[in-house]
């Protein structure tokens, strides 16, 4: 498991860090303002659909579909579904491109009239992205299924390594329509660095093959999995209405905020993956095993993580953005959302424990609840205490799903969540206390990463997720 992690972790790690290089140079190209408020609400919907799909929304259902079958019967399901899924993402295209400025109306209702403009021309663009991410979706299966993770977490670099360059080439001469062409190119090549294996192991793109019911079974099973994930993206959707509201800029201050801590999630989306595959081909305690070892590694890796980014916050956001952030809400912003962490890394796995049993269900209702819960905190919560409000709304939406996801799993007694989760805000505390407040740029940086690197140690040693037998019992 872990050597599958890292591995995967190091794929994903490039990918990420161009992902936050392409929003940075956005800014440093544009600054944070109107314009850039307008392409970034055009990019939400494709950005979302790329962000599901990547988080395991079809490969959490097709992968023990496709798992169960022989290897002929798996060349079929392939050559089956591959011209379904294009022809969903070509339709997928059309929606968002004739509905552009509904679209970006509905995101964005806080732009001007050049906003729209933008954010709608950008749109019609960015939406032919969409073929590209749901195949590479699809050739993900087969390739996760086989312990091959490297390559499918590979998309993101490639999605975003053309913009990247757009950008650092152009810089203050880039346009809306040529980034946007160029986040098209890294849709494309998302897919095609994977014919080439896929090819390898029999499958031919050039033929359709029969699997009667595959459609319909992938239906079932992905259909809660959409709800959830529509749920997510509702709330991002939300958080991105009220932030234009907020006045301008603020929309790229919630985005910059955002990506900035995806960063420590890498490792998370990895574990994620390859537990999944783990916990499909077992039952029982062996599946219970597992998911203690994945929730000790999940607090493992994101309680130095969120604890350092709370104390280094200031500092992180003076050395990448001196000009543009320094004076800015960013970073109050980058240490409140980096508290959800630690509770949605426990909802991923605790989500995927009812995944690996072929119940898509119970994680949607809980999901669904707690999705209620946070959009209730975002109409209330915001107009109080500003942008911090988004975020606060945010934890108060995730530990509710946590403790719905446990509880009707019949966790509770199970996992060490009561641990975990008071050790984990003890030390995010601390570090808002002792570090956070800190004036010096690098006495902040230096202290908050030996924090952190501390932090990991001493939870290696009482963890131990890399045992043979099961860890910490609650």
């Amino acid at each position: 498991m872990f050597g599958s992690t890292l591995w995967l972790t190091l794929a994903t790690l490039t990918g990420l860090a161009a992902g936050f290089a392409r929003e940075w140079l956005l800014v440093a190209a544009w600054g944070a303002g109107g314009r850039s408020d307008g392409f970034l609400v055009a990019l939400f919907l494709p950005e979302a659909l790329r962000m599901a799909l990547a988080a395991g929304l079809l490969s959490a259902a097709a992968l023990p579909l496709y798992q169960q079958r022989t290897a002929l019967e798996q060349r079929a399901w392939l050559g089956a579904l591959a011209p379904r899924l294009l022809l969903c993402g070509l339709l997928l295209s059309g929606i968002l491109g004739v509905g552009s400025l509904l679209w970006v109306r509905l995101i964005g209702p806080g732009l001007d009239n050049q906003g729209y403009e933008l954010a709608s021309h950008s749109l019609r663009i960015l939406a032919w992205c969409a073929p590209g991410f749901v195949l590479h979706g699809l050739f993900c299966v087969p390739l996760q299924a086989r312990s091959r993770f490297v390559l499918a977490g590979l998309g993101s670099l490639l999605f975003n390594l053309p913009p990247v360059i757009y950008l650092a080439f152009f810089k203050h001469q880039s346009t809306a329509e040529g980034l946007a062409s160029a986040c098209v190119l890294g849709s494309v090549l998302m897919p095609s660095v994977m014919l080439l294996p896929l090819y390898r192991d029999g499958w031919k793109p050039w033929q359709m093959q029969a699997a009667p019911g595959a459609g319909r079974e992938l239906l079932q099973r992905i259909g809660p999995l959409l709800s959830s994930n529509l749920a997510s993206q509702g709330l991002a959707l939300l958080e991105r209405m009220v932030a234009s509201l907020l006045g301008e800029g603020s929309v790229t201050w919630i985005n910059l905020a955002r990506k900035l801590i995806n960063l420590p999630l890498i490792a998370l989306m990895s574990l994620n993956q390859v537990l999944l595959g783990l916990m499909s081909g077992s039952s029982g305690e062996q599946r219970l095993g597992l998911l203690r070892k994945g929730l000790a590694s999940a607090t493992l890796l994101t309680v130095p993580a969120v604890a350092g980014l709370i104390g280094a916050a200031g500092a992180l956001v003076h050395l990448l953005l001196p000009n543009q952030a320094a004076d800015s809400p960013l970073p109050h912003l980058l240490a409140w959302f980096s508290v959800p962490l630690m509770f949605g890394a426990w909802n991923a796995l605790l989500a995927r424990y009812a995944y690996a049993a072929a119940d898509t269900r119970l994680p949607l209702t809980c999901e669904l609840i707690g999705s209620l819960f946070n959009a209730i905190l975002l109409a209330v919560l915001p107009w109080f205490f500003g942008l911090i409000g988004i975020a606060l709304a945010a934890v108060g939406g995730v530990v509710l799903t946590g403790l719905l996801l446990m509880r009707r799993q019949h966790l509770l007694a199970d996992v060490p969540w009561r641990s975990h989760w008071l050790l984990g805000l003890g030390m995010m505390l601390l570090s808002a206390g002792l570090l956070h407040p800190l004036q010096s740029i690098w006495l902040q940086l230096g202290l908050s990463t030996a924090f952190g690197a501390f932090l990991m140690l001493a939870l290696a040693l009482w963890l131990r997720p890399w045992r043979t037998d099961n860890p910490e019992a609650p």
